[in-house]
Order: structure tokens, then C-alpha cells, then sequence
């Protein structure tokens, strides 16, 4: 990060307190180190590409891996392939999906306004769609790019907007499903192929963005089905849904106010606007001053790894709260403060280093292990084929010397007949 980089982000953090409620949740040291790990294992082999050089998008790969850096590496770089081969960011700013409004007719669903932490609420009533409908007025593959547009417009749009507004970071979405009159018969063919493809891309390439998911009006022919779709998932992902039968309200206004929630499943909002709640995208992301906002406060989207670090340090060291003249000029303390950066910097790499050699040395060990107990297993293995082996042929000997002495016996029956 240059001299320059740092004063603007040292001036601008003297505006607003924005950047430091943003970060409140990046203060787990081993959290950081592990990121910080990641992303120089990524920089040494030049495959951390600007864009993806985010503190928070590597953390939830970590997450999504237990931490385990090199399949997070793994995971991170299958994210960027995927990216490459289905031209994610093509379809971010050129996919045109005119079949919306059909769309939303035979299938209602959508965003609207967020949860009691902020994050922003996404709602389906998948029990009242027309699968028949739905396949005339669009296809699988048009509706996964749709899926894709909409994930890329909320990590850049909607994610942006609500930490803005909470004053605090937000990288997950609270969603409710509606299945009333879902069932094994009306989820055909078709319908499990896009939601095990749509379950693949989220779990695989936007992955840790759910931060619950309620599943309501589950009736005995949806837990059925769910019986199914559960093997399709991720463990980490099945931790965070609630299947839930009628009684589900109370449960749904511990996390969501009442004016965010549809009068459908039971909230005050009715959205009197054409179309109804679900046709609005209602949420911070719609205000044009929130999202101009947003878009002057994180850029692209979300601070940079760098940003995020030296916002750290910065209001980790006395040097960089405003002391007075009289204790130290402007240039000086712009100084202090980058020397301090540049020493925690060298100290964090340093740091990062060691974790990330203690990390491959476990791992490698616990193959190491794995291997051996693998051995120690084939030999055990091969000890009792070995001996099994040795009874059949004792078996086989027995046998001959029975057929041996059963013809020996005839033969000696027919001699004497036939004297």
C-alpha cells in the first residue's frame, strides 16, 4: 500500500467513524493471522487477483474449510476458474433477464428489507410455483445466470448498503422458505436440477453468505422430500436451517420486525406499489443515497484486505488519534504512522510465515498418520488373506485325499467283484 494509499485512508478515517464499525468484527487474531496466511500463500504464486484481494471474502472461504488453509487455497482457486469458464463477470454487467416479471409470477420470490442485525431478508414461496409455467417463460440455464446476477448484485450492491446503514459489517443473508404444498410430486425433474445446480454454486463459490434459513409450512410430503435435498448439502450449511411446520411466526419475528415482513407469513408490510412485497427488491439498496454512499464508503464494494489492515493498525497505535499540536504536527504523525505500518506489516508477513509452515507441517503429519494407520490396516489385511489362504488350501488338500481315497476304495471294490 503506497504513502499515498495510507494519508487518503488516514484522512478519511478522520471524517467518518464508518470504516471502525465496519471492522468491529475483524479483531480474532488467529482469524486474521489465518487470512493474512492465505493470502500470502495466494500472492507468492500470483494467483490473488485484485478484485478477490478482500480480507472478508478470504475469511469465508477459511470458514467454509475449517480453517484449513490449503483447501481453502483449493476452493478459492476453483472459485476463480469457475468464474472464468461461465463468465460470471459478463454476466454480472451484461446479462439482460426480460423474462422477470413472468418469472416472478409463476415463481415469487425476492428481497425484502432486512432482519433485526441488518442483513438483508430474501423470501420464496417455492409451494405456490407453476413448474409448467415457469418452464415456459424461461429455462435452467437462463435462470442460473439470473441466480448468478443476483449474487453478484447483492455481494456488490445489497451487502455494501446494509453496512452502511447498520454501521457495521454485513456479508449474509437471513432467508424464509414457504414450502406449503410442496411435495415429492410437484418437485420434478426439472426443478431438482436447478436447485442442485443452484446448490452447487452457492455452496461452492459463494460460500458462508447464509446466515439462516427458515423453512416454514413444512407439511409431512416436504419432509419427505427434504429427506432428499439434505444430502445435496453442505454440513455447515444444513446447521444453519430451521424446518419448521405451521406454528412458525414466533420464531420468525424473533429475528425479523414485523414491518419487514410480508402480511402473507404474518407481518404488518403490504407493499401497496404494483406487484406486492415480492416484486419490490425492497431494502437500503434501493435508495439512491445509500448506495452513492456506499459506493464512495467501500468502492467496488467491500474494503480491500490492505484498507482493512491499515485501518487496523491505524487505531491500534496512540500516534493515530488526533493528538494535539502541541504533542505533534500533522506530517509527523502521517509519518509515524507509516513507519508503524510498515513494521507491522513486516511483523504480520513474519507472523503469517510461521503460522502458515506450522499449519502445512500438522497437515502433513496427519497424512503422514493417515498413511500409516492405512498401512498398518493393508498389513492386518494381508495377514488374514494370508491365513484364509492357508485354510482353503488345507481345505483343498483334505478334499483331494477324500476324492483320493473315495476312488481308491472303488477301485478295489471292482477288482474284487470281478474276481
Amino acid at each position: 500500500m503506497s504513502f499515498r494509499s495510507i494519508e487518503q485512508l488516514l484522512r478519511r478515517n478522520s471524517k467518518t467513524k464508518i470504516s471502525r464499525n465496519i471492522v468491529d468484527g475483524v479483531h480474532d487474531q488467529k482469524e486474521e493471522q489465518c487470512v493474512q496466511s492465505l493470502r500470502e500463500l495466494l500472492l507468492a504464486s500470483n494467483q490473488l487477483p485484485e478484485k478477490f484481494d478482500d480480507y472478508y471474502l478470504l475469511l469465508r472461504f477459511l470458514r467454509m474449510r475449517g480453517f484449513n488453509i490449503l483447501k481453502a487455497k483449493e476452493m478459492f482457486l476453483n472459485m476463480l476458474k469457475w468464474r472464468e469458464d461461465c463468465s460470471v463477470d459478463a454476466i454480472a454487467n451484461d446479462f439482460k433477464y426480460e423474462e422477470y416479471d413472468a418469472v416472478k409470477r409463476c415463481y415469487p420470490h425476492g428481497f425484502h428489507g432486512v432482519d433485526k442485525f441488518g442483513r438483508p431478508l430474501y423470501i420464496e414461496r417455492i409451494g405456490l410455483v407453476d413448474l409448467s409455467k415457469l418452464m415456459q417463460v424461461t429455462n435452467i440455464d437462463r435462470y442460473v445466470k439470473y441466480h448468478i446476477s443476483e449474487q453478484e448484485k447483492t455481494m456488490s450492491l445489497r451487502y455494501p448498503s446494509c453496512s452502511l446503514v447498520a454501521k457495521k459489517h454485513i456479508a449474509s443473508t437471513t432467508a424464509i422458505l414457504d414450502v406449503k404444498g410442496l411435495g415429492m410430486n410437484n418437485f420434478s425433474k426439472s426443478a431438482r436440477e436447478m436447485f442442485i445446480e443452484i446448490q452447487k454454486i452457492d455452496s461452492n463459490y459463494y460460500p458462508e453468505t447464509l446466515n439462516q434459513l427458515y423453512i416454514i409450512n413444512a407439511g409431512t410430503g416436504f419432509r419427505a422430500l427434504w429427506k432428499v435435498l439434505k444430502a445435496f448439502m453442505e454440513a455447515r450449511t444444513l446447521a444453519k436451517i430451521q424446518v419448521l411446520g405451521t406454528n412458525y411466526l414466533n420464531t420468525l419475528l424473533e429475528a425479523v420486525d414485523p414491518s419487514n415482513l410480508p402480511d402473507f407469513l404474518g407481518g404488518t408490510c403490504t407493499c401497496p406499489a404494483t406487484g406486492g412485497c415480492l416484486l419490490q427488491d425492497k431494502g437500503p439498496w434501493t435508495d439512491p443515497e445509500t448506495v452513492r454512499a456506499s459506493k464512495a464508503a467501500f468502492g467496488k464494494g467491500q474494503k480491500s484486505f490492505n484498507e482493512l489492515t491499515a485501518t487496523i493498525a491505524c487505531e491500534s497505535f496512540i500516534g493515530c488519534q488526533e493528538p494535539s499540536a502541541k504533542q505533534i504536527d500533522s506530517t509527523s504523525r502521517r509519518k509515524r504512522t507509516l513507519a508503524m505500518l510498515l513494521k507491522d506489516d513486516q511483523d504480520g508477513t513474519d507472523a503469517s510465515e510461521n503460522i502458515l509452515r506450522k499449519q502445512v507441517d500438522e497437515q502433513i503429519s496427519e497424512k503422514i498418520r493417515e498413511l500409516e494407520d492405512c498401512a498398518a490396516q493393508t498389513k492386518e489385511t494381508l495377514q488374514t488373506l494370508i491365513c484364509k489362504q492357508q485354510e482353503l488350501t488345507s481345505h483343498l488338500e483334505q478334499l483331494r485325499k477324500i476324492l483320493w481315497d473315495g476312488t481308491n476304495s472303488d477301485k478295489k471294490a471292482n477288482i474284487q467283484n470281478s474276481k
